[in-house]
């Protein structure tokens, strides 16, 4: 696979199995608060219940889309450059890469790459040599 501006593909990085599974457990445990609530709610009755049914049901809501999200977090690397959340970044436009992720580009905006991602500090250091050039 490779990318006519940017290259033949050299690898790609996608979030941590660690990470999906802490969110995954987050979801769940939300909708089990959400059924516990909505439960108490229908056998007592009370607004206390309801409210608490209702932000359960949000945080479950929000945990799900952020969950779906997070899956299709990618970063690809090719020869050239990189291709991060639709844009594609030759090596040349990068000016600096910050320990924490932050990516530094020359026409003065900033990417940031989550620490989410497998291998978080082999993707700095595979990044920072291809931007010098080696």
């Amino acid at each position: 696979m490779s990318n006519p501006q940017l290259g033949r593909l050299v690898a790609v990085y996608q979030t941590d199995p660690a990470y999906l599974q802490r969110a995954f457990f987050i979801t769940l445990l939300s909708f089990l608060f959400f059924l516990a609530t909505s439960g108490l709610l229908y056998y007592r009755g009370g607004l206390v219940y309801f409210i608490l049914s209702t932000a359960f049901l949000i945080i479950y809501l929000l945990s799900l889309f952020s969950l779906f999200r997070f899956r299709r977090t990618e970063l690809r690397v090719y020869e050239l450059g990189f291709f991060f959340r639709g844009r594609n970044v030759p090596w040349p436009e990068v000016s600096g890469i910050n320990p924490s992720g932050e990516i530094r580009l020359s026409d003065g905006k900033t990417l940031v790459i989550p620490k989410s991602l497998l291998n978080f500090q082999a993707l700095l250091d595979k990044m920072r040599r291809s931007s010098v050039g080696e």
